[in-house]
């Protein structure tokens, strides 16, 4: 069982700066222990490829229920090819961990575009591929996640300096595709601090909305060790079916990570105006404390 520590204050936002004087991680951990019972899971994420996309803001704000987050002016879309390991009930132990075996393991594809909700900045999922059937059951219904299944291949060998996956809508046959190179002694660390791969990368909110109900979850981990690279898409049917707009996607760049271990993964909450604002009302009390 993990053990959570005391809270420690949160520290000086500057609003002016992307650079603040705590981390992206150190705040996500913070607000993860300001509720009682979080976190609820535990999972590795690994061998984890981003892809980012530039697109238009208001074509992609047609299909976002929530306010983007805009850097420089400018909107994203990522996909996000990785495998989930070993999820597990943070309590529980081996009992806890047995009952999920069914789900513990399988591929990923996500889709997800940067918003803020009252203040909390965070990212959506404009959809998710996942190779496990039963898996796509559940997350909609405890979770509101916008889950589809996929027949999933990755091939993410860092050691051999190459990357490449391919994942295919199960009813739709649709595709995406892509090949990418890595180097393979390139070293691995942090995003630089008020970066645009910090941006993108280090985000602990998801807001999300199935039939007009809107909930979020947060998770926890230690910044992204990464490293960029060069990717190639193949194929692309699989987005311009779904969005028509990411035909005129440009690729804005794509990192690598072997990933994290031992993630927080937070319960589904109501994402309500009131929800936010207390929690806002609390930082701020920390804030002038």
């Amino acid at each position: 069982m993990i053990a959570l520590r005391e809270r420690e204050p949160l520290r000086m936002l500057d609003p002016e700066l992307r650079v603040t004087s705590v981390a992206p991680s150190e705040l996500a951990r913070e607000r993860m222990r300001a509720r009682w019972g979080e976190p609820l899971f535990l999972a590795d994420w690994m061998r984890v490829l981003m892809i980012h996309f530039e697109v238009d803001a208001r074509t992609l704000q047609r299909d976002v229920p929530y306010p983007l987050d805009l850097l420089d002016g400018r909107a994203f879309v990522t996909l996000v090819a990785f495998t989930m390991e070993h999820m597990r009930p943070r309590i529980g132990g081996k009992f806890g961990a047995w009952w999920f075996k069914p789900i513990a393991t399988h591929d990923f594809l996500n889709v997800r575009t940067y918003v803020r909700h009252h203040g909390e900045p965070g990212i959506h999922f404009l959809a998710e591929w996942l190779s496990s059937w039963l898996a796509v059951q559940l997350g909609p219904r405890t979770f509101g996640l916008p889950y589809r299944h996929g027949r999933i291949c990755y091939e993410h060998n860092r050691h051999n300096g190459t990357l490449h996956g391919r994942v295919v809508d199960v009813k739709i046959k649709a595709a995406f595709a892509y090949e990418a190179t890595v180097n393979p002694h390139a070293l691995l660390a942090p995003s630089a601090r008020g970066s645009q791969d910090e941006w993108l990368m280090e985000r602990y909110t998801a807001f999300n909305a199935v039939n007009q109900r809107k909930r979020f979850f947060r998770v926890w981990h230690p910044p992204w060790p990464q490293c960029r690279i060069t990717v190639s898409v193949a194929e692309r049917s699989l987005l311009e079916e779904n969005w028509p707009w990411f035909a005129s996607a440009a690729v804005a760049g794509a990192v690598y990570s072997p990933g994290v271990r031992a993630v927080w993964m937070g319960r589904p909450h109501r994402a309500g105006a009131a929800d936010s604002d207390l929690l806002l009302a609390a930082e701020e009390r920390e804030l002038d404390g």
